[in-house]
Formats: C-alpha cells, sequence, structure tokens
C-alpha cells in the first residue's frame, strides 16, 4: 500500500517529531490513534520508547488483552498501570468532568511511575494519540493533559483521524479500521454515579451484542438503570427483528437494567456529551492545547 504525498509528508514529520525528544512514553490504550504513536515511537525511538497502558474497572478486559497482543506485535516495551480513578469521589460522581479526573490520573501515574524507576531524569516525554479532529469537540481530558505537559505528537504534525487509519494500514496494523472504543465510565450519563458494578453491566451488554455479530455499539447507562442501545443506522432492523429483539432485552434484563430502550438515531459519539451542564462544556470544548 502506497501512502497518499500529504499522508508521507506527515508520516515523516511524525517521526522527525519523535526522535527530537529521544525518550517518549505513550499513553496507549489499544486503540488507532495510540497505536500509531506507539509505532512511531518504536520505529523512530526504538528501545527508547515505552507503551504504557492503565489498567482500571473502567477497561474492559477484552479491549486490555488486545493492547497486550498489539504492542507485542509492534514490538515496543509495554507496561501495565494499575489506576485508581474509580476510587476518586469526584471521578465516581459523574457530574461532566469525568475524564478530566481519569486523565489527570493516568498522566499523575505514568510520571510516578518513570520517576520511581528513575526515568525521568533522561528527560522522557509523556505523549498522547490525540489527533487534529479532536481539538474542538467536548475533551476535558485535553485540559488534563495541558496541565500535565503531556504532548500530542500527532495533532502537532497535522494529522486527523482518516489519515492515521491510513497509516495504521500502511504500518500493517491489524486495528487500522477498528471502532472507537472508549472507555466503559463513557457510557454512564452525566449524573448516573460510577461504580464497578455499573460498569461491569454494561461491559457484558455489549459483550453480548458483539457476539450477536454487532462490532460497532454502546449501552449507554441512564438513570432508573435504563439501558439506552446505539448501534449504525443499517443496524437498526437487526435490533428491532426477532429473535435478536427478544435475546437482547432478556440479557440485559438479567445483567440488572430495569428499562431496555433502543436509540432510532443511530450510534453518535458522544451522543450523552448534551447532558452535559452548559458552563462544563463551554469551559473544556475548544482548542485545549497549543501545537507546538
Amino acid at each position: 500500500m502506497e501512502l497518499a504525498a500529504e499522508i508521507a509528508a506527515k508520516r515523516d514529520r511524525l517521526l522527525a517529531w519523535l526522535r527530537e525528544h529521544t525518550r517518549v512514553a505513550v499513553a496507549f490504550s489499544g486503540g488507532v490513534d495510540s497505536a500509531v504513536v506507539a509505532q512511531a515511537a518504536w520505529l523512530a525511538c526504538g528501545s527508547a520508547a515505552l507503551a504504557i497502558t492503565a489498567d482500571s474497572p473502567s477497561v474492559p478486559r477484552a479491549e486490555l488483552a488486545a493492547a497486550q497482543q498489539l504492542a507485542k506485535q509492534i514490538g515496543i516495551t509495554h507496561i501495565i498501570l494499575p489506576t485508581q480513578e474509580v476510587e476518586q469521589p469526584e471521578y465516581r460522581r459523574n457530574d461532566g468532568l469525568r475524564c478530566y479526573y481519569c486523565k489527570t490520573e493516568l498522566y499523575t501515574c505514568i510520571a510516578q511511575y518513570l520517576r520511581s524507576h528513575g526515568e525521568l531524569e533522561n528527560q522522557w516525554t509523556i505523549v498522547s494519540g490525540a489527533n487534529r479532529d479532536d481539538v474542538g469537540d467536548f475533551r476535558p481530558g485535553l485540559q488534563a493533559a495541558a496541565e500535565q505537559g503531556v504532548r500530542h505528537p500527532l495533532l502537532e504534525v497535522g494529522l486527523g483521524k482518516a489519515e492515521v487509519r491510513a497509516l495504521a494500514r500502511y504500518w500493517g496494523l491489524p486495528i487500522w479500521d477498528k471502532p472507537a472504543s472508549p472507555c466503559l465510565s463513557s457510557r454512564l450519563a452525566p449524573g448516573v454515579a460510577v461504580t464497578v458494578e455499573r460498569l461491569h453491566r454494561v461491559e457484558a451488554a455489549e459483550a453480548f451484542l458483539r457476539a450477536q455479530g454487532l462490532r460497532d455499539c454502546r449501552v449507554r447507562y441512564h438513570a432508573d438503570d435504563l439501558a439506552r442501545v446505539e448501534v449504525p443506522l443499517e443496524y437498526l432492523p437487526m435490533l428491532a427483528a426477532e429473535p435478536l429483539r427478544s435475546a437482547l432485552t432478556e440479557e440485559l434484563l438479567r445483567l440488572g437494567f430495569r428499562y431496555v430502550t433502543v436509540d432510532w438515531q443511530g450510534l453518535r459519539s458522544g451522543s450523552l456529551n448534551a447532558l452535559v451542564p452548559l458552563e462544563i462544556r463551554k469551559r473544556f470544548s475548544g482548542p485545549a492545547v497549543e501545537q507546538r
């Protein structure tokens, strides 16, 4: 596969950016964006690159295993780092700033890990997989990154999501077309407290849907234990037809949901953001990082 000239030029700038920073620790979820950063870091820095993955109840077990396998394929040194965001009251209350607290915990834990291993003295740079298309959306995590001095190489060289996927495919990463998979806590509507039980409930519900062939799905968790199922529009007739309609209803009720609904608007990234208080959305929307 050949890259378009513009993407190839950005690839070269990405590799040069990483070489300039010498030692990089990638916040690695195993998604397309962080995988491209990890692959580029390995190519540019070799053993001076680390991929660090958070492990907490908000991370699906299947995603953690997939991240381990992907890091092994890339060849980069992979660290799994337990994080404690679910233990924090401000995170659990889920008032719209959950992602801010989560990323603050993640980047703090990465810095502490590097420091405890004597690595910060070697001038390691912590980097994320944020890309150009992330700017302007409601992204409190970018504010946390700015406060922690985290850099965003994809964003800084101007790579957007479609270009990142093209680069992942060019490098032979098997997840180049993988749907976005935010953490489980992102399924809980603002105001619904984050608990381990609810996270497990969402994880099991989405695993059931994927087992039916619905690769890209969300089970949104609203007040009163109401499940709102989102799938791409073309799969809505499948949800409405038997036997899946009855099987889905039965499974989600068994898991502990009281109500089971389907969103006929289909799958929409960030569909719960509209429930975040306006003052918080205004504060954490728009450019949150400087492209240096």
